[in-house]
């Protein structure tokens, strides 16, 4: 029998292997659903959202998010996400539920299922690298139509439509 006793939580490794060629990650994740973290960050001023800066998806605001990579543990992979997304150090917060893009696959792109992780910070308006982040109380457009019906249904924003 293999594996570690209910009571002992197995080790984990210190890194995780580093991200597929552009070529493989297409290769792979249009076979299968693809699982990233959604970072649902809250602050005094709303939800913060970043415009796409480059992808199938440019122009439209979303939840900053990731590819959960392979052995990679959730609260890492949302530590990773924040770091890259937003360029703030965050905790992955409660677990709020997942996001299914019937967009996506519809439309011949991948099939990414978002597990949104709440990330509260204090904060205002930053720009970084990647892009361009904004505070909303109110769904911006253009923003997927699954990220504006799960953040509203959180009550995290209003829907403005």
């Amino acid at each position: 029998m293999t594996g570690t006793p209910d009571n002992q939580q197995p080790e984990q490794s210190a890194t995780v292997a580093p991200p597929l060629a552009e070529e493989e990650f297409h290769e792979i994740f249009a076979k299968v659903p693809r699982l990233t973290v959604e970072l649902v960050v809250q602050g005094p001023t709303g939800v913060l959202l970043a415009m796409r800066q480059s992808g199938p998806c440019v122009g439209l605001w979303h939840l900053p998010g990731g590819t959960v990579r392979f052995g990679e543990p959730l609260a890492d992979a949302v530590r990773r996400v924040a770091s890259m997304e937003i360029g703030r150090e965050v905790e992955a917060g409660p677990f709020l539920g997942y996001i299914e893009y019937p967009s996506h696959y519809l439309n011949g792109l991948d099939s990414p299922v978002g597990l949104a992780f709440l990330c509260p910070v204090d904060g205002g308006y930053v720009t970084i690298e990647q892009g361009v982040l904004e505070w909303f109380m109110e769904a911006p457009s253009p923003m997927h139509t699954e990220q504006i019906d799960f953040l509203v249904g959180q009550g995290l924003l209003s829907s403005g439509r």
